[in-house]
This record gives structure tokens, sequence and C-alpha cells, in this order.
């Protein structure tokens, strides 16, 4: 019979006594904590080191490195030398794996969300390796030690910062009270408190012991997540009450009891006899591999798991959105148009800035999503009108303060994804991943038309066969356009390819018929398209032609559904007005889960969005923080993917929409009416021909 007993500085109300097998041995375990009384626990070691086979030592300073430093902790070194021959453990050897296994672990388990996090250490010192591992997935690091320690309004956001504290500080602590803690040098702790408490409030990630923890409420440290030790089932209920997310215990739970690691540890230098020094890694590695140990990640707030970090960069559309800003409308009512122009150009240099916090967004798998909606100021004809460098100037300063915020992606919105090489250069560049939402602006409209379709009900859909019509991409060699153009090729009988780009076409032909070789394709210019429109009975355009018109909406077919995927539109309402039998929609709008808190970007729900925002955060739900889609030719399985996702993540189209607003089932109802009789008119012979054909031969 083995017998291991914790003397702890911690609370007596974690106090145990029970009887277990560990590694082949029977044991007899005790936990005695002191209330923080230093005395009291020296009287414990030495009361029984002589009745023990080990002993560990909670809540104690373990030894720690802080780079090549070295800090030995006197207290703790006092109560080892007190325990004698005994051996004696503070669980540091164990401490330094379990902290390392859990953290990479969890950054596994939950989908890469140390990617670029806000991470706040309240003690770095003591965590260094921990530090060192967590600098692997973000360089957001903040440490407490300065404010804790010596009252100093200032935090740390650096390894190399830490260092050399953990250098100079040594020298002051050393000499100083028990504690570690220099009061006198602190005339301002109420302004630490609110110093500390904006930290912990600001970040993602808390790194501290539970009684650090304590110290704070709700108010910051709801939503977060929190790297601790030794969570029984009454320190979880405290931090779900706190609104606490995920809690990884950095602990290993073996008993029914909640034991801290220093306990572990001299059960594994009882079991094995001999000093930690002694065990080598490979030890302990064996011994995690035969007790099949799992990590501790908890949530202690049910269905809610943890809050992942985007951004999304947007613009002005025109000039006319430049008056939604007050100084702006009123200057825009009082001037010549000639001022307004000055405006629009000068406006196109201004720094990015932060249009809207976004919050609400909530997967059924419990994972949200918040982030930043970040506004650069070029109009579509400001940024044509530059050099591509001059908007990947504008894009990188963004991608910086999205990095600086926590945003674990970004993604790129209107004419800021095409400029130059469509997000290649601004992703090899940027601090974070980049993404243009392409892929799921493909999907979004050939969803919204083949809905549209449907509830139209003039085309035959039958389900896993093709569509029983003629279908027209327009710009289909520009990235969204060669998408929708390869996923038609499989669902449509025949397809018609329409750009001014023949060479491109061709290459495009070729590629889309490798791969679905029973495709019927027809490529056009634009002037030959026209002459073909009017067969069409589903028509995408996605054109980057800044407002040019590019098709006569005059000759197409009635009952035709056009889905419009440019930005601004290719169709405007002027245009769109003149066939009332013509059901033209706007791409195809997302509806995002959850209840969505952000600013209008162009429509009056906020759940409702654009589906290259959507991407970017249907990727952001996914934990999948990488360059997805870049460039002018898009992949279509990469289209079908974030189709799928979105669908995993409680994405559903938005209400069809036009030019003047959501379509009901009126409104479609009238479209097909007056298709039906312009067809049916279109079938009449003219009074020119029916004279003609009464003419006696």
């Amino acid at each position: 019979m083995k017998r291991v007993a914790s003397i702890s500085l911690g609370p007596l109300s974690l106090d145990c006594n029970f009887s277990t097998q560990f590694l082949g041995h029977d044991f007899e375990v005790v936990r005695i904590g002191t209330n923080k009384d230093f005395k009291a626990a020296e009287k414990l070691v030495v009361e029984w080191r002589d009745k023990v086979d080990a002993i560990g030592l909670g809540l104690v300073h373990d030894h720690y490195w802080v780079g090549t430093h070295h800090f030995h902790q006197r207290d703790t070194a006092k109560l080892e030398k007190l325990a004698g021959d005994t051996l004696v453990s503070t669980g540091a050897r164990l401490r330094g794996i379990v902290q390392e296994w859990s953290l990479r672990s969890a950054q596994h388990e939950l989908g890469n969300f140390f990617n670029n996090a806000k991470v706040l250490f309240l003690s770095g010192t003591t965590n260094y390796r921990l530090a060192s591992v967590m600098a692997e997935y973000t360089e957001n690091l903040s440490f407490a030690d300065p404010v804790l320690q010596f009252g100093a309004p200032n935090l740390l956001h650096s390894l190399s910062a830490l260092e050399l504290y953990a250098a100079a500080s040594n020298r002051m602590l050393r000499f100083g009270p028990e504690n570690g803690l220099l009061p006198s040098l602190a005339p301002g702790k109420q302004l630490n408190r609110l110093l500390l408490k904006k930290a912990v409030r600001d970040a993602d990630v808390i790194v501290a012991s539970y009684h650090q923890l304590e110290r704070y409420g709700p108010d910051e440290l709801e939503g977060k997540v929190v790297l601790t030790s030794t969570i029984s089932p009454d320190r979880q209920q405290a931090l779900k009450e706190r609104g606490v997310r995920v809690v990884i215990d950095c602990s290993i739970q073996l008993f029914e009891q909640t034991v801290g690691l220093n306990l572990i540890e001299a059960m594994i230098l009882a079991a094995l006899g001999k000093p930690a020094k002694e065990i080598a890694h490979d030890d302990y590695l064996e011994i995690f591999t035969d007790l099949d140990l799992k990590p501790r990640i908890l949530y202690p707030i049910e269905g809610k798991k943890q809050i992942n970090r985007f951004a999304f960069v947007i613009h002005p559309l025109s000039q006319k959105y430049l008056t939604n800003l007050k100084p702006l409308e009123i200057l825009s009512k009082v001037s010549p148009p000639a001022v307004m122009d000055v405006v629009e150009k000068a406006i196109a240099y201004t720094p990015p800035m932060v249009y809207s916090k976004v919050e609400g967004i909530r997967s059924p798998s419990g994972v949200e999503a918040k982030g930043w909606l970040i506004t650069v100021g070029g109009t579509p004809k400001q940024i044509m009108s530059h050099s591509p460098e001059f908007t990947y100037r504008q894009l990188l300063a963004a991608a910086d303060m999205a990095k600086k915020m926590g945003a674990q992606i970004m993604g790129l919105g209107a004419f800021t994804k095409v400029v130059g090489d469509a997000g290649v250069t601004v992703a090899k560049r940027a601090p974070l991943p980049i993404t243009t939402g392409n892929s799921y602006s493909a999907s979004g409209a050939l969803w919204a038309a083949h809905d549209a379709a449907a509830r139209l009900g003039l085309v035959e859909l039958e389900k896993g066969k093709k569509i029983k019509g003629k279908a027209m991409v327009v710009g289909a060699t520009g990235a969204i356009g060669s998408a929708c153009a390869r996923l038609l090729a499989r669902t449509a009988e025949e397809v018609h390819l329409v750009s001014p780009e023949s060479a491109k076409l061709l290459v495009l032909e070729k590629s889309i018929l490798r791969e679905s070789p029973d495709a019927k394709l027809v490529l056009a210019s634009y002037a030959d398209g026209d002459r073909s429109i009017g067969d069409m009975d589903m028509i995408v355009t996605a054109t980057s032609g800044a407002g040019k018109k590019i098709l006569d909406i005059m000759k197409v077919k009635p009952g035709c559904v056009i889905t419009d995927v440019a930005r601004p539109l290719d169709l405007p309402a002027e245009e769109v007005a003149k066939r009332p039998d013509v059901l033209v929609i706007e791409s195809g709008e997302v509806y995002l889960p959850g209840k969505v808190s952000m600013k209008k970007i162009g429509f009056d729900d906020p759940n409702v969005v654009y589906a290259c925002l959507a991407e970017t955060i249907v990727l952001t739900l996914e934990g999948r923080f990488e360059n997805f889609t870049l460039g002018r030719t898009i992949e279509w399985e990469k289209v079908h993917e974030i189709y799928k996702l979105g669908l995993k993540h409680g994405m559903r189209l938005a209400a069809i929409s036009g030019v003047n607003g959501v379509f009901s089932d009126e409104d479609i109802a009238r479209v097909r009416e007056l298709a039906l009789q312009a067809r049916e008119k279109a079938k009449q012979p003219s009074a020119a021909q029916a004279a003609a054909s009464s003419k006696p031969s």
C-alpha cells in the first residue's frame, strides 16, 4: 500500500481522503488545504513526511524558466527541504506536459480557435512554456505580470518583453515579501484593477489560476475561453454563472475527486520510487498511453461553444452611398456635382475604418461568430481608376487592423475582390487568411436561380436530371462567371458562355468539357450573345463592367430568370421595369443563423447578407482559417463544399429579391401570368401577316 499526501496552500473546502488503484499499486491519498497559511503548510509537511511515500505541494510557486533564465522560488524550496528524504513534487514536470497537451488538443477540437486569438496571461512568468506554445498560433499575447506584481500601469505584449521583464524583476522580487507583491510601488491600485478588468474584457482567451479568475465577473468573462486547472463541479458552475463558454482544464481527471497535478505526480513518484528529476519524458508518455488520458475541455453553458472571429472589407458602391454620412448628405444637397466628384476622389485615400461590429451569428453546432465590417473609401469608379497597388495597400492596412482586433480570417467584398489578381497578391502579403467569397457567390447565384425557376414553374426541373432548357452566363470568363458556367454545364441541357475575351472562352470551354464531356456549350461575344438571348430560360450575369450595359433586356424571352451577381448591378431598376414578364433577381443572398446585430449593408434584415460575406462567416464557424477562394478561377469542388458547409451551420437561401425588394408569391405569380400572355401573343400572327395570308393567291 502506497501513501501520498498533498499539502496545499489552497482552500480547505477541497480536502479529500480516498483509496484507489494507480499504476498497479494500491494507494491511500489525502489532500489537506491551509487557506494560504504558509506556516501551517510548513508544519504539515514536517508532520506527514515520515507517514507517506511522497508529498505533493499544492498552489505553491513552481521553480520556472523564462527564456534562458531559471528562477528559483525560495518559499517552495523551503517546503521541499522540510520534506527531508521523502519524495516531493510540485507537479511542475507533469504540469508542463499536461498544459501543452491540453492546449494542442483544444486547438484541434475547437477548430483552430487560437489562431490570432487575443490571449491574456495573468502570470506570464509562471506560464512561460504555455505562452511559447500559444505563440505558435497567435502574436496577440498580453502578460499582466507588471500590473499584478508591481502595480505598473502597463501590460507586456510579446515573449521577448516577458523575458526581459523576468530577468529584471526577479532581482527585486527575490528580496520582497513572500507573496511576491510590492504594494508600496502601486499607489494607483484602483486604476490597475480597472486596467486588468479591461484587459480581461478585451481578450478572447484568459490563462489564469481559478483563484485569479474568481476576481472577475460576467462583465469581464462573458463569452471567454479560459485555460486553468483543477476545475471541480462547483468551480465549473461558478464559471458558468460568469458566462464562460469554454474551460480548458490543464489537469487530469483520474478519480471521482478533483485533485491537483502535484498530487498525481506525487503518486507517480511513489509508484516508480524515484524523484521527478530522474523520471524521463518517455516514462510520462508511457503513463499517458497506458491510462488512455483525454484532455478536459468543458462547456459550462449547454449548447454553447466558442466564439470565432472574422473581418470583412466593404466599400461604397457609388457616390450616392457616400451621402449616408451626415456631413456629406448635407454637402450633396447644397453643392454642385463637381464638388461631390472631388469628395469622391478624396475619400478614396482615407484609411480603412470599422463600419460596424457583427454579433449574434450562431451555428446549430453551438459555435458562434463575431466580426467587424471594415470599410475602405473607394467607390468602384475610383477603385478601377487607380492602379491595383493602390487598392492592395488599402486592403493590407485593413488586414493589419483586423489582425490587431483578433480576426482569424478576412473576406473581400464587392470590387475589392476583382482588383488586380483577385485577392492572390493580398493573400500573399496579408497577416491573416483571405477569401474573396466568390465560391459562395457562385453557389448562391445558382441556388437562387434554381429556386426562382422552380417557383416560376416555366422550366422543367427534374431532380437528378438536367434542366430542360437553355442557360447563359454573361461574363463567363470572370471568377464567379466561370464557376457558374462549370456548374450549369452539369445541370442544363445547353449553356451559352458569353464574354469579350475570346481566348479565355476557348480555354474555359476545354476545361469544362474535360470535367463534363457530355456538356453542350455555345461560345459567344457580347454582340453574338444578344442575338441568342431570346432563347434563354435562365441567365446569370456576372460581369465587372461597373454599371455598363451588357445585355438588352428587351430581347430576353418572356419568363426568363435572370440572376444578377454583378455589383454594381448589370441591370439597374429602370431596365428591369421595362420587362415585368421577366424575373430579375439580385444574386443569391444568404440568411444567417442566430439573431444578428450589425449596421445596414443594403438589407432591412441584418440576418440577410451577400453570399461573399456569408462565405467568410461559414469558414469562421467551421474553423477553416485558410486562403479559401482566390484568383479568377474558382474550383467547382469548393463551390459545392462551401454550399454543404453552409447547410451544416444553418445557412439558408434568403427570400428571393430584386431591385424593388423581396418577391412575394403574388409577385412571382404575376410575372408568370405576364410571361405566359407574352408567349401566347408571340405565337399569334401579326396583323400584317394575317392580311397577307388572307389575300387570294
